[in-house]
């Protein structure tokens, strides 16, 4: 008898060979966050040539994109962490009801970000870092990334819920020809169409809404195996509190980041100025594009552990985790000597000011150094939240980006100055890794009784 395409899926999770199957999850979604990444470089890139103080406001409002993000994750892993262990038990109901609680509440928040943020455009964008001269361009830049919140707050939903159910590819279809549009539109509208810094805000958002309609219609479409619609939510309020719940390690990730970019813009600007602001906004982005990679890889494993862990396959988690953790190093030690070494090469291609170069070259540098440790941080983190460890990812996902970089941007910089603020990433990147050590000797200790157990049975 022929399988149904639950049964494929099922089978396909619990029964590929590990390194084949993060590969396959991961590339596509590795690719999904570069293309992502890129084109947020894309918009720092064109609009950089518009001035230190337009490029300023960019960083500024990748303050604003962090929280449309926060939230967006928060809902999307912390529903899809769910899914995968929904699916692994073959619970497809409840995969349903998590699905559409994520994403018609993402909708919602959006447009509540967008009517309020729309009113107090002026204070909002004050409150996320900008100097009197780059706020005027905050404001340009920032009011179409506000209308385009609900779009986008619900395109995380999407792509993490089919990631979660191990339909990476067409995640990666919807994000990838959004961010490839992007890049295509950003001059047009910026220098073609004469509109400056508004084209290159346009431009996201067009091609945010074109991401979102292709991610939904996996769904509408019915290649996907978890259904989205209003009457499969069973009991909102509870299902709600849980995809909150477990989507906590993304919310103080990325609501940490926020806070952290904001008080880094601050630090910049205070220490360093417009060239500083402008020069660590262009780091930003170009250590987000690196950092996504690493990232990529530890989303596409996490559904391998969710669903094997469910299924009662503990060997397949530990052999995961072990393979996503030494390719994530490779890779990453890789980027980080390419980093380091042509750092002085990657600024020029941003900005032609000499002051913001040198700043940004010792900060790349910096943080080229830290990226070795990341992936113990990634793997780490998401194998706790994937499984449903909430204590345990919470505390880790506040460390890189709240409890230790929060700290070392107020105090490096009153010590060291504006090196401080340079510091600062790869220094919270450090202590974090610290922290993970100990965390991933327990879980592995843990795992190899599950193993020993089912071994004697």
């Amino acid at each position: 008898m022929e399988l149904t395409k639950e049964e494929k899926q099922y089978k396909r999770m619990t029964e590929t060979p590990i390194p084949k199957l993060v590969m396959t999850l991961a590339v596509p979604t590795t690719i999904s966050m570069l293309v992502t990444s890129l084109y947020n470089i894309a918009d720092t890139y064109f609009v950089s040539q518009l001035g230190k103080s337009v490029s300023g406001a960019v960083s500024v409002v990748f303050s604003l994109m962090a929280i449309i993000q926060a939230v967006g994750f928060t809902l999307g892993m912390g529903a899809g962490s769910i899914i995968s262990r929904s699916l692994g038990r073959k619970d497809y109901e409840e995969a349903n009801s998590y699905a559409s609680a994520a994403f018609f509440t993402a909708i919602a928040a959006g447009l509540l970000l967008t009517v309020f943020g729309s009113i107090f455009s002026k204070q909002l964008m004050g409150s996320l870092g900008a100097t009197d001269t780059v706020l005027p361009y905050a404001q340009q830049y920032g009011k179409y990334i506000l209308l385009g919140a609900p779009v986008m707050m619900s395109s995380f939903v999407l792509n993490n819920v089919l990631r979660a159910e191990g339909k990476a590819t067409y995640s990666m279809i919807g994000l990838t020809t959004g961010g490839i549009l992007n890049i295509i539109l950003d001059p047009i509208f910026i220098f073609n169409f004469n509109m400056g810094i508004s084209g290159a805000a346009i431009a996201t958002l067009i091609s945010q809404v074109i991401s979102f309609c292709l991610l939904l219609s996996s769904f509408v479409l019915n290649k996907s195996v978890v259904r989205i619609k209003l009457n499969a939510i069973c009991d909102y309020g509870a299902t709600l509190f849980e995809t909150f719940k477990t989507g906590a390690p993304s919310f103080c990730r990325q609501g940490f980041a926020s806070i952290s970019t904001v008080l880094l813009n601050t630090q910049a600007g205070i220490w360093g100025g417009d060239a500083a602001l402008s020069a660590m906004g262009i780091v930003s982005k170009i250590f987000s594009c690196i950092f996504c990679v690493g990232l990529g890889i530890g989303q596409g494993y996490q559904p391998v552990a969710g669903y094997n862990f469910s299924a009662g396959k503990p060997e397949r988690v530990k052999s995961a985790f072990g393979f996503t953790y030494l390719m994530g190093t490779v890779i990453m030690v890789s980027f980080g000597a390419v980093a380091f070494i042509f750092a002085p090469k990657i600024l020029p291609l941003f900005i032609d000011d000499a002051e913001v170069i040198q700043i940004g070259t010792r900060a790349l540098r910096f943080q080229a150094i830290s990226m070795p440790v990341l992936p113990l941080n990634v793997v780490c983190n998401m194998t706790f939240q994937s499984l449903g460890y909430k204590i345990k990812a919470v505390l880790l996902s506040c460390c890189r980006q709240g409890l230790f970089f929060i700290p070392c941007v107020l105090i490096l910089p009153n010590v060291l100055g504006l090196t401080g603020v340079e510091l600062t990433q790869a220094t919270a990147d450090a202590l974090t890794a610290l922290v993970s050590v100990p965390f991933t000797i327990l879980f592995m200790k843990e795992i190899n009784r599950k193993i020993s157990s089912k071994n004697e049975i």
